[in-house]
């Protein structure tokens, strides 16, 4: 079978970050599969670090896990939902990985004695980059680049784009510019020349937009919209607005009125005989803004002010909330606040709990206290990673008698440590990609809720975490109640835990979350908030 001739988008952004490229380049990418090409979308990070695995949220939002155990941008996650299909390692560069590998080539002497420079061999190997998922066969890869142009960190990445455009030949890439149009609430007016300035600043680096995509918070008057095409080279119909919308669900169909599509495979002179059928997203989006009811869900955890923090969780719940037509509501409860005194009233009238993932010792006393509070109160609630060796603490602590009982991560002497380290993670010095990551089988319980809920005995499931189950603690576990019902096959590790004698409460030592699309909503969040509805 002949190789496909893989077709490239590029993805700028210009004026300001956080533009929504992500969601541009995951509607782009929607609209393309549905139109029956094979897509893939993959991210450019250009910070130095290697991975996000070792940022705090704060920094840079979720860090997402690709089933080939990636710790990636959240932008993959988005990429997962919209696509409905796994990304990998291959999906996300950052310019530390870059670097990291043309300098150990140069140590290796791969370079012949040459004097290593950024042009060509930084820009060779994200060239190298950009093209190693072509070898999958995809008809179209589109690569967001992060930051703004202008960045002096994202200029190897313009400089790569420019050579392969050239590289490439006419009609094979292509560039896609999200740009800002600031209101002037004084004048009343969209102002295009921070546009204008930003295209110019693209050209200089010797690349033209062939399609500009105008974020705003008004629609764009037809006089406007001329100006940038004349101003920028583009045509007129390249001009694409993207307004502030009720959800990001909405962007697809909103692009798609104006063509995006039709627009992007005319410049990459491709042909569809399909109609881009969004059937299935219009029935999601349908569902999710008319719930027949509501429930509200506290989410405790210790990064909730920054709510990109816990994206795919807050994602998974829109997901399985449309598919029940119920409307999750997310009460985001900080753990540091929450005390013997105010537990009641910081987690009073809510439907049911989640507490979230994490790592270090802020804010472990709260959730500790929130599935306490959860367990005797009947509450419904799902632990995830972090969240489910909480409820084991807890557990250990006020039914098992173990007053002093800890994970060793919190406390590494105490006389109970219920959560510990595997033996291999004992010497681990290196914080980065050192944990127990991407897809690991889990073997559920016969008769177990899990069971129930996933439909299967044998799963799998993403994981980010270094620490573990105790599994000397577990006849003491079963005995009293709480069940270890899922299990890693191969190491007998303990993957779930779960009470039958409660309406709902399970911990996962995985994320669910990450594996939530809205073509299929997670089983686990479906029962989750089912259990939720029916309190």
């Amino acid at each position: 079978m002949s190789k496909k001739n893989t077709k490239y988008i590029f993805v700028t952004g210009g004026v300001t970050s956080s533009l929504g490229k992500g969601i541009v380049s995951a509607s782009l990418g929607l609209l393309l599969k549905s139109r029956g090409f094979n897509v893939t979308i993959q991210k450019l990070d250009p910070y130095i670090n290697i991975d996000p695995g070792t940022l705090n949220p704060y920094e840079h939002g979720e860090c997402y896990v690709t089933e080939d155990g990636a710790e990636t941008d959240l932008d993959l996650g988005h990429y997962e939902r919209y696509l409905d299909a796994p990304t990998s390692q291959n999906n996300n560069v950052t310019t530390g990985k870059i670097y990291q590998t043309v300098i150990e080539k140069e140590r290796k002497g791969d370079f012949l004695g040459k004097t290593v420079q950024v042009i060509p061999h930084i820009t060779n190997e994200i060239k190298r980059r950009i093209k190693i998922l072509s070898k999958q066969n995809y008809d179209i890869i589109i690569t967001e680049i992060g930051g703004t142009v202008g960045d002096i960190e994202s200029l190897p990445y313009i400089e790569t784009v420019r050579q392969l455009k050239w590289e490439l030949g006419e009609n094979n890439s292509m560039v896609i510019h999200l740009t800002l149009l600031p209101y002037l609430a004084s004048s009343g007016e969209l102002k295009t020349k921070p546009s204008q300035h930003s295209v110019r600043q693209l050209m200089e680096s010797g690349i033209m937009a062939d399609v500009l995509v105008c974020r705003t918070e008004h629609k764009i008057p037809k006089d406007q919209r001329a100006k940038l095409a004349q101003f920028c080279n583009v045509p007129l119909d390249n001009v694409i607005e993207c307004k502030d919308l009720e959800t990001i669900y909405e962007v697809p169909m909103y692009l798609q009125k104006q063509n995006f599509d039709d627009v992007v495979l005319k410049e990459l002179d491709l042909k569809s005989d399909k109609e881009a059928d969004l059937k299935d997203w219009k029935t999601f989006l349908k569902k999710f803004q008319n719930p027949k009811k509501t429930v509200e869900i506290a989410l405790v955890g210790k990064y909730v002010s920054l709510q990109d923090s816990y994206i795919s969780i807050a994602e998974a719940f829109k997901h399985a909330g449309a598919d029940l037509e119920t409307e999750v509501k997310v009460r985001w409860v900080y753990s540091g606040d929450l005390t013997k005194e105010n537990i009641k009233e910081s987690l009073d009238g809510v439907s049911g709990i989640l507490v979230a993932p994490g790592f270090g010792d802020r804010g472990i006393e709260g959730k500790i206290l929130t599935a306490q509070y959860a367990r005797e109160n009947k509450v419904p609630m799902l632990g995830i990673c972090l969240g489910m060796q909480i409820m084991t603490v807890e557990f250990a602590r006020n039914v098992l008698g173990y007053s002093k009982a800890n994970s060793m991560e919190f406390d590494t002497s105490t006389q109970h440590p219920v959560i510990s380290l595997m033996e291999e993670q004992k010497n681990v010095v290196d914080k980065g990609g050192t944990m127990r990551l991407g897809a690991w089988k889990c073997t559920l319980k016969n008769g177990s809720k899990l069971n129930d809920i996933y439909g299967a005995k044998n799963i799998t499931e993403r994981h980010r975490h270094r620490y573990e189950f105790n599994s000397d603690y577990i006849g003491e576990f079963e005995s009293n109640g709480f069940l270890a019902t899922g299990r890693n096959p191969e190491t007998g590790l303990v993957e779930a835990l779960e009470m039958p004698d409660h309406p709902f409460y399970v911990g996962v030592q995985y994320h669910p979350e990450y594996k939530s699309t809205v073509a299929t909503p997670h089983p686990l969040f479906r029962a989750f908030i089912k259990a939720c509805s029916s309190k």
